[in-house]
């Protein structure tokens, strides 16, 4: 089973349109995904009606389950949660934070409000994540991001040792923006077996918490429509 819940289209900074992106999952074989587009307060409205249209289209003709969401990246730290909450009301299935990867200027902050704000679902590749943040994480049932993205991946090892020791659910995404950056189920098992994650914990992570998260997000697709 293999679930991506961080991907990216020419709506934001990718290179495919939205179904594109779809049908190339499917092709390589993955169970379900999210499409998560960068925003601000602008743009958001637009890019989740845009994507809702083609995860229609392809939950009616193939079957198969495309969560509409959005990247919350690079706004003021507060205005974080307000703009989680608007997400929400505009009707997003899954709200990812673009955390404070060490190699992009992410606000110093942004960590801590997503993880401290439960209307958002994941924390993406947070960089130097710290223990607060991992215990906000868990009380919040924030998913902490392990990604398989050049450069956002270098702290990979840190976030996830702190996420397994206080109970943060961790999950693997690709933060694809190319055809190929997405994952195969071999490959993410490596991500998560680079990250440190225990053997006995993979299952936990590549399977048990994405499928939560699905859960959610097919919940909150049933209250919008």
């Amino acid at each position: 089973m293999l679930y991506d819940f961080h991907t990216h289209t020419f709506l934001s900074d990718g290179v495919l349109s939205p179904i594109e992106l779809i049908r190339r999952c499917i092709a390589n074989d993955y169970t379900a995904m999210g499409i998560a587009d960068h925003v601000g307060a602008g743009v958001m409205q637009r890019i989740i009606e845009e994507v809702r249209g083609e995860a229609r289209l392809a939950a009616e003709r193939w079957n198969f389950v495309c969560l509409v969401g959005v990247e919350i990246t690079h706004v003021p730290v507060s205005a974080v949660a307000e703009l989680a909450a608007q997400a929400r009301k505009l009707g997003a299935e899954l709200v990812v934070v673009h955390g404070e990867s060490i190699v992009e200027p992410v606000e110093p902050g942004t960590n801590l409000a997503a993880v401290s704000c439960p209307q958002v679902d994941i924390l993406a590749h947070p960089g130097l994540f710290t223990e607060e943040e991992a215990h906000l994480a868990a009380e919040n049932d924030v998913f902490v991001e392990i990604t398989s993205r050049q450069g956002h991946c270098l702290t990979n090892g840190l976030v996830a040792r702190l996420a397994l020791a206080v109970g943060a659910r961790l999950l693997i995404n690709s933060d694809g923006h190319a055809p190929g950056d997405y994952l195969t189920e071999e490959f993410a098992r490596q991500v998560a077996q680079g990250a440190g994650i225990p053997d006995d914990r993979l299952q936990q992570v590549l399977v048990d918490n994405p499928q939560e998260l699905l859960r959610r997000g097919i919940a909150r697709r049933g209250v919008q429509e």
